[in-house]
């Protein structure tokens, strides 16, 4: 069976990894009965993952004729003769609507119905949301018969379920443990030995043991009720409150245990001439306003140096782009400049797309050659600068470039600029903390389709 790589706009990429079967069609019947079967519409639509309702629907809107899909069977019909190449082109324009993401053109996404009755696709690759032409014909068809839910939701909600009821049972069963550790308390130590040694002897019975009395007479019996006595004890320490010895003998072997020699001796405790309070404080106070006048002033100090520095580094690029240079004279005059390289990737990427904030993404795109030299000139290392330099970007030049952070990652993963390692090792540091920043949230969904197409080829 012949394969065609799903959408007009990848039909040249022989390594696309999105693709579906050439569409077969067959006219039956003559005069007004005549139809057109598409015999494998069955597996067209799921190439796309939409239901072949959809399409077989779509056939009938476009042409204003009457469709009908048959579940049980799988057959598509649409009245009237309509040649397979007319047949292409309409389900072409079923892809660009309601199968390929808005942003990025990935097919891998799946159609929401809101809470407000609209049409949405997500797209599992870059996250974007793309909202549907409600004018459309179809998206009633849509809305009255929404598409099936992922079994893997409804597995997750049982296993949500069960994990609660879990828990609900772990917690009443410590609520008895606590009682019965209340009442045993209560009663004292030898209530508890009493306690402990009827367990014992009615297990015994229990297990085919003689009497009470050959219990208590014989020595095992009396070894098994002081072992329970034991363990009655050792289950009462858990409530029992400690004390802390604030002795200077104590507090001085305690500073020797825990501090290294030379530590030790810089510890001096003392009760015959406690200092003034009024006195330490004053000294004190003095010492830390020194201190801090003196790291304010270091501070102040190197933080202009720094912006100072960063500045003309960033004024020597603007003026090397604003001259007209090529990706390589620009590759060359990275190479040769002596800032850090983390700065010079920042400078680079703000000279670049300053002031850009919608249509980030596109920008990108245009101006790919150049970042790919400045990637180009450290090797693996530059694309983990790049990636910083995107991420310090998003942050302080144009908060609404964090939108399309995702878009801007693909763009540079399609063209070879990014590798797969490098992006997920990137989002694993910066997720690392607990703290997530936004730009990592909407890297998310990308990062999460790396990793599923990775192991997607590992299967096949």
């Amino acid at each position: 069976m012949a394969l065609l790589n799903i959408g007009a706009s990848n039909s040249d990429d022989a390594f696309y990894r999105y693709k579906m079967p050439k569409m077969i069609t067959k006219i039956e019947g003559r005069g007004n009965g005549i139809k057109t079967n598409i015999v494998n519409m069955v597996d067209v639509a799921k190439a796309l993952a939409r239901p072949a309702s959809y399409t077989t629907k779509y056939f009938g809107c476009e042409l204003g004729a009457q469709s009908k899909f048959d579940d049980k069977t799988g057959v598509s019909l649409v009245n009237g003769a309509h040649d397979t190449a007319k047949l292409a082109g309409l389900l072409e324009n079923f892809i660009k609507k309601y199968v390929q993401c808005y942003g990025c053109g990935n097919p891998e996404t799946e159609i929401v119905i809101t809470k407000t009755q609209m049409l949405t696709l997500k797209c599992a690759a870059c996250g974007y949301v793309s909202d549907v032409d409600m004018r459309d014909k179809l998206t009633t068809f849509i809305l009255k018969n929404p598409p099936e839910q992922k079994k893997g939701a409804k597995d997750k909600k049982a296993m949500r379920r069960a994990e609660k009821e879990r828990m609900k049972e772990g917690e009443t069963a410590d609520e008895e443990q606590k009682k019965l550790k209340k009442e045993a308390k209560k009663k004292g130590v030898t209530s508890t030995k009493e306690v402990a040694s009827s367990k014992t002897i009615s297990a015994r019975k229990k297990a085919g043991g003689g009497s009470d009395e050959d219990c208590s007479a014989s020595p095992v019996g009396s070894r098994n009720v002081v072992a329970n006595a034991a363990a009655a004890a050792d289950d009462d320490d858990d409530d029992v409150q400690w004390l802390t010895d604030t002795s200077l003998q104590a507090a001085q072997q305690r500073i020797q245990e825990q501090l290294s020699s030379v530590t030790a001796e810089m510890v001096m405790l003392s009760t015959d001439e406690p200092i003034p309070e009024k006195k330490t404080e004053k000294v004190n106070k003095g010492v830390t306003n020194g201190s801090v006048k003196h790291e304010e002033k270091n501070g102040a100090g190197q933080n202009a140096v720094q912006s100072n520095g960063y500045e003309t580094l960033l004024g020597k690029i603007r003026n090397n782009l604003n001259k007209g240079s090529t990706p390589s004279q620009l590759q060359t005059f990275l190479g040769s400049l002596t800032a850090p390289r983390g700065e010079v990737m920042a400078a680079l990427f703000e000279a670049l797309f300053e002031g850009v904030g919608k249509g980030f993404s596109k920008e990108v795109g245009k101006k790919k050659k150049y970042i790919a030299a400045a990637a180009a000139v450290h090797g693996e290392e530059s694309q983990v600068l790049l990636l910083h330099a995107i991420e310090a970007y998003c942050g302080k030049c144009s908060p609404e470039a964090v939108k399309e952070v995702a878009l801007v990652v693909k763009v540079l993963y399609d063209d070879d600029i990014l590798e797969e390692e490098t992006i997920t090792k990137w989002y694993e540091e910066g997720t690392a903390g607990g703290k997530i920043s936004q730009v990592f949230k909407n890297v998310k969904p990308f990062v999460e389709w790396l990793q599923s197409a990775e192991s997607e080829t590992d299967e096949e």
